[in-house]
Parts: C-alpha cells; structure tokens; sequence
C-alpha cells in the first residue's frame, strides 16, 4: 500500500497517536508528564525524540501506572529498568522525551468480543516502524542517522 505520509511518526499521527505528556528530569531522576489519557486503558504508546518514534508499547493498566514503571523501576523489571536508562540518557543530552498515545475506545468488536486494539496493533507497527529501543528481532536501525539505544546488548 502506497502512502503519502512521510516519516513514522505522521503515519502514527494519522492511526490517531496524538501527544499526551512528556518525560522531564527532576532532581537527577526521571518525572512523567501527562496532560490526557493518564486513566485511559488499553492504551498503545510511543516514546518521541525529535519527531522521531523510538519505542512502542501497549497496556492494559492505566497508562500513568504503566509509564511510572519507566520512572521508578523495580529490581527485576528489565523493560522499565532499559527504558529509565535510555529515556535519562536522552534527557541529560538535552533532548526532549515526548509521549504520544493511541487509546482504545471500544469500538471493535469481533464474533462479539472486544478486540484490543493496542494489542492487536503493536506487533505489526514495531516490526514495520522498527523502533530502536524496542528489543525484539535483530533490532537494527534502519537508518544510521537514527538516535542509538544507550546499550543495544542489553
């Protein structure tokens, strides 16, 4: 299919992804900033530096629940741990960490049962958009001017 959108994120922008916070440095940690969708569920979710999608994730929490892992990360929690760790590297760089949401309205339903719509959505945009800190396939950038991952090991 042929599209006249031109970068990932005004493809996102036309699913209906619409800014909804932004990540701050607060006293050498990291601080959420939502300004919609805090209590929203079922949500797909994307990290932005610089017009550009790094990470896609779903939920179905609420999303200020969801993200507060990022910021206060537990032990064992690998995902928040490398996302803490990324999202506080960019902010130390000066770099704006964006967050922009699709929620989920209710609306599909298939054979008469909801279809979650962020989790029916995340794997085909990750694999297509192939954001640098999602951590599945070979994880490869595929532009090399793209933002790096702090440590792709990981």
């Amino acid at each position: 299919m042929k599209t006249d959108l031109n970068t990932p994120l005004e493809r996102l922008e036309a699913m209906g992804f619409r800014r909804v916070g932004v990540w701050k440095a607060v006293d050498e940690e990291i601080s959420l900033q939502l300004e919609e969708c805090a209590s929203a569920t079922n949500i797909l979710y994307s990290f932005v530096i610089d017009r550009e999608p790094v990470y896609i994730g779903k939920t179905i929490q609420k999303l200020k629940k969801r993200l507060y892992g990022y910021a206060k990360p537990g032990p064992t929690q690998t995902t928040n741990i490398r996302g803490n760790k990324n999202i506080s590297e960019q902010l130390s760089l000066g770099n704006t960490v964006e967050i922009f949401a699709l929620p989920d309205h209710g609306l599909l339903y298939f054979g008469g049962f909801h279809l979650n719509l962020a989790a029916a959505l995340e794997d085909s945009i990750v694999s297509t958009l192939r954001p640098i800190w999602n951590m599945t396939g070979t994880n490869k950038p595929n532009n090399s001017t793209r933002l790096t991952p702090s440590n792709p090991s990981d």
